[in-house]
């Protein structure tokens, strides 16, 4: 019940994060704004993952996890009342980035939380179903909340999802144990101390790197599949909807796979997902290939996560709150360097059918990390960080 409650609060954090999307025309529109500067929402808020991780992850360190998990979830719920409230574009905006600066340092700590409820082999796994509430927020949080804004303004899907925060808020409370596998370390210094750890940077940068791949072509999947495919709008939503399920089996098959082997499954996930992006330039052409490759790579790509945020922790030790943090930056990190890249590759000319060449090419980076990272550990004598 306890990572139930976990992944109650990363259901509404993953339907806030992504909902705004389908809600930009009437965001702009009854803000008079125009819809590029409401997608710069979308922005303000990565980038208040990235920073507002860390900051929130230093100020709580010495706070029981526990107490911060509620904190962080108060916040969220505040957040999103203020984005229902905000009166014009700039509160909105701010509303947003408030939001935002809880995200990063739930799912960090959340993390570690998850994975000191169960036992060593499976971790893993307590980690995934974390996820979980972000992988089924793209199944249901996000298509619900769209139709929701649609029939009764957009501001009341933020109301919505601020409810749901008020039950991840009393689940956290009832169901998560104060105990003392549970506090945070005492000492910030050795929170900072784990980045002498050059296996912390590899891992994060991983994050980044299949982050990467995954945000340079999924950014302009709707053009993909209506202009190389052939899909109209409304059966790109369906396909779309496989990618979802697709990342809810992915990430399950990941925490199973990260405690049998966390390193090979790592490297695995990254060979096959260089496979699955490398082939989508030509399956792209057909329906029923696009629909299959889609579906595919989620369940590829999401295999990936819970192995990432272990390894983190793994290599931070004793002292992973800001590192576990600091990972969740670095796949937002990703989502936005992926984003410019594709657009990028498309300004010289690529064509929508082989921008999933430039994903292949940025999981192949991820994958030369990634075999470099367990090369040192092999090397290595330490017990933390291992090859496998």
């Amino acid at each position: 019940m306890a990572l139930f409650a976990l992944a109650v609060a990363s259901f509404g954090i993953g339907t806030t994060e992504f909902v705004i999307m389908g809600l930009l025309p009437d965001i702009a529109a009854d803000l008079g704004v125009t819809i590029p500067a409401a997608g710069l929402l979308i922005t303000g808020y990565a980038l208040g993952v990235v920073v507002g991780g860390p900051i929130i992850a230093i100020a709580t360190a010495k706070l029981p996890r526990k107490t911060t998990l509620i904190g962080l979830a108060v916040l969220f719920v505040i957040g999103n009342l203020l984005c229902a409230i905000a009166p014009d574009y700039g509160l909105l905006m701010a509303a947003r980035v408030v939001t935002a600066f809880g995200h990063g340092a739930f799912f960090g700590i959340g993390a570690i939380v998850a994975a000191s409820l169960v036992p060593h082999n499976q971790r893993a796994r307590a980690m995934a179903m974390l996820f979980a509430g972000l992988t089924l927020a793209n199944i249901l949080g996000v298509p619900a909340g769209t139709a929701l804004g649609h029939a009764f303004g957009w501001r009341s899907t933020f109301y919505v999802v601020a409810a749901i925060g008020l039950v991840s808020v009393a689940a956290i409370s009832i169901w998560v144990p104060r105990t003392d596998g549970l506090r945070a370390p005492v000492s910030l210094i050795s929170e900072f101390r784990v980045f002498r750890n050059g296996q912390v940077w590899l891992a994060m940068a991983i994050s980044v790197g299949a982050s990467a791949s995954m945000f340079s072509v999924f950014t302009y999947i709707a053009p993909i599949l209506q202009q190389v495919t052939g899909l109209t709008p409304q059966t790109t939503t369906w396909v779309l909807l496989l990618f979802g399920f697709g990342i809810t089996i992915g990430n399950l098959i990941g925490g199973r796979l990260a405690d049998w082997k966390l390193m090979a499954t790592v490297i695995g996930a990254l060979v096959l997902l260089t496979a699955v992006l490398a082939q989508f330039t030509f399956s792209s052409h057909s329906p029923l290939g696009a629909s299959i490759t889609v579906f595919v790579w989620g369940i590829v790509l999401f295999t990936l996560v819970p192995p990432l945020q272990m390894r983190v922790i793994e290599c931070a030790g004793e002292a992973p709150n800001l590192a576990s943090t600091l990972n969740q930056g670095a796949f937002n990190l990703g989502n936005a360097a992926g984003a410019w890249i594709g657009g990028a590759a498309l300004t010289l000319g690529i064509g929508y059918d082989h921008l999933p060449l430039v994903g292949a090419a940025l999981a192949i980076g991820a994958l030369g990390i990634a075999i470099a990272s367990r090369n040192m550990a092999r090397r290595e004598t330490a017990i933390a960080c291992p090859a496998e």
